[in-house]
């Protein structure tokens, strides 16, 4: 069984670089800690040689036009690429729009691309219906097949490889080194949904191409903003992502990105609480007689277990927990209903608890997941609140579950 200081660690490394990067310099007196709001659309220029100098300067974090970005989005992505270990980030207005943002940027008409079946699921619909129409041919994989079974599902024409991992519903964490030296030895990029890794997981330093948050979830922390990210470790990938971002007019509100920086400062004090109530939480779930299975990577029975011990520095406050088969999607319904502590929301990653069912239509996929064959399933995030207030909650709606 994994530690509560093995989880830990991973965020506390965060703290001083969460707290002192993409500040403004402290080097007068009267400078702010923060760097300040600035909304605007039109950005004025004492000449006309001074305005069509900045405009040259797309490629670089600099206040050309509002279209373009503002001084807190650029400050936002310094940041969030130094996180993540890449060289560029572009924000764009949700994490939506970053999963979708790759493929209409490095693929084309007649192009194929390579999906995990446990994908979150705004992004399977993304590729059944937009891609197709634009002619790109999508095949979704089980998420947990080798590289060895993987290689038959790839083609001629295959140029990007998805990956989310873990799955945000069903959890299997996939081995992407493995996963990016196929996909390359394949001329085909990777791309890494790594919303839950964030900050805990290195894309770049395990060959990923191209990684993806939704900066709503642990970067804001506080479930009052919509924003996304792309970051990339090449000039070649950023300038082609910088150009389709502002061709597409993508880019984040002045808002929400401040509120994303400020939410930045607390992240790890946040996750190295959250992670560890998640875990125990996890761990007294798997003790309890009505439970099956409980889906969360840093517990061994977890598909890809071995990968997340490996390659991850800590564990998130997002997990999934299967029920007997004894009970029905009904009873399972009651008791999220008498839940008091976890509210019934879509998300994860605040300050609160929340729960959501994960079958009974929840998920559309192929694939024999590691809830096939067992009772009904859901997922709890784990916010703030105290433990023992958590697990009381719990107790409670588990004995209306069998009424």
């Amino acid at each position: 069984m994994t530690s509560d200081h093995s989880v830990k660690n991973g965020w506390q490394a965060l703290a001083t670089l969460l707290t002192h990067q993409a500040r403004p310099e402290q080097n007068a007196a009267g400078t702010s800690v923060n760097v300040p709001l600035t909304r605007g659309s039109t950005v004025l220029f004492p000449t006309l040689e001074d305005m069509n100098a900045r405009g040259k300067l797309r490629y670089e974090h600099e206040y050309i036009y509002g279209a373009m970005g503002s001084p807190p989005q650029h400050e936002l992505e310094k940041i969030l690429a130094t996180i993540e270990g890449g060289t560029h980030c572009q924000a764009v207005s949700s994490g939506l729009a970053a999963c979708t943002m790759p493929f209409l940027t490095f693929l084309k008409t007649g192009d194929h691309c390579l999906l995990p079946d446990n994908v979150y699921g705004p992004t399977r619909r993304f590729a059944n219906h937009t891609l197709k129409r634009f002619g790109v041919e999508t095949t979704f994989y089980p998420p947990s097949l080798s590289p060895e079974k993987l290689q038959a599902y790839f083609r001629d024409n295959t140029r990007m490889l998805f990956t989310e991992s873990p799955g945000s519903h069903t959890f299997e964490v996939q081995d992407i080194p493995a996963l990016a030296a196929l996909a390359h030895k394949n001329n085909a990029l990777l791309t890494l949904d790594n919303t839950w890794g964030f900050g805990i997981f290195k894309p770049f330093e395990h060959g990923v191409d191209i990684s993806v948050q939704a900066l709503t979830k642990y970067p804001s922390g506080h479930s009052d903003v919509i924003a996304g990210a792309i970051i990339v470790n090449t000039p070649e990938h950023w300038k082609i992502l910088r150009d389709t971002a502002i061709e597409l007019g993508q880019l984040a509100g002045a808002d929400d990105c401040w509120l994303t920086l400020r939410g930045l400062r607390t992240m790890g004090v946040r996750l190295a609480h959250q992670s560890q109530s998640a875990l125990a939480i996890a761990q007294w779930l798997t003790t309890r007689p009505e439970v099956e299975k409980v889906l969360h990577p840093a517990l061994p029975d977890c598909p890809g277990h071995e990968f997340w011990k490996r390659d991850f520095k800590g564990a998130g406050s997002l997990f999934g927990v299967i029920l007997k088969a004894d009970y029905a999607q009904s009873a399972m319904e009651r008791f999220i209903n008498n839940l008091q502590l976890f509210g019934i929301g879509a998300s994860w990653g605040g300050y609160e608890s929340l729960v959501l069912p994960t079958s009974g239509g929840m998920i559309t996929r192929n694939y024999e997941a590691p809830t096939d064959g067992a009772g009904p399933s859901f997922r709890l995030q784990i916010g703030l609140e105290n433990i023992e207030d958590l697990k009381a909650d719990l107790s409670q709606a588990f004995v209306l579950l069998k009424s």
